[in-house]
């Protein structure tokens, strides 16, 4: 690609980035090209159909996600590493997920394909960043990757309609985050040593 029409294609990128957060799926394409400073038809032949503009921002997207996973298994605070990529995750999951539901409904040849190597490569993230917080103590042993990106998919869901949905998600993280620390000494001896209600009752009572 010669290096104006690089020029075109990022642009493109970026204000369909920009459009489809802002806007959902059904943005004008020829605003899109028109915000990016080129012709409606300079959008056309970079990108022939709304889907094949869709997927480009959505790969683009879920790159940098991967890109972030790598840089992060190099921090030296694993926990922090993993709760950092999974707020990235949601973040990602709550902005695009008008774009993520437009491909997994699109009946596209090979589209299933793209989105199964899409999911894998996320997966493959998040479980290496989780494995890496296990080795090192800072996250329970039996937290299975799975299920807690299918939570980081739950958080988004649950906050996308909230009236501050990245307030939401943050609280609802936080819980998450707690639950997957392993019970501090402290803690522990406050759990034994707590009294049940019926015990508390029983003693009052007495």
């Amino acid at each position: 690609m010669r290096a104006d029409a690089r020029r075109n294609y990022e642009r493109l990128l970026e204000q369909a980035r920009l459009a489809f957060a802002e806007h959902g799926v059904d943005a004008s394409l020829d605003d899109i090209a028109r915000r990016a400073g080129v012709a409606s038809g300079t959008l056309y032949r970079h990108f022939p159909t709304r889907l094949e503009l869709i997927e480009a921002v959505l790969g683009e997207r879920v790159a940098e996600l991967a890109q972030l996973g790598r840089d992060l298994t190099k921090e030296p605070d694993s926990y922090q590493a993993l709760t950092t990529w999974l707020r990235a995750a949601i973040a990602h999951a709550l902005t695009f997920r008008g774009l993520s539901a437009a491909i997994l409904n699109s009946a596209v040849d090979g589209g299933a394909d793209l989105v199964s190597a899409w999911h894998a490569e996320t997966f493959a993230m998040g479980t290496a960043l989780l494995h890496r917080a296990q080795e090192s103590g800072t996250v329970i042993a039996t937290a299975d990757a799975a299920d807690v990106l299918r939570m980081i998919g739950a958080i988004a869901w649950a906050a996308q309609d909230s009236p501050d949905p990245s307030a939401q998600a943050e609280r609802l993280l936080t819980l998450l985050s707690n639950g997957l620390r392993p019970a501090t000494r402290a803690n522990r001896r406050v759990r034994r040593s707590a009294p049940l209600d019926d015990e508390r009752g029983s003693s009052a009572e007495s």
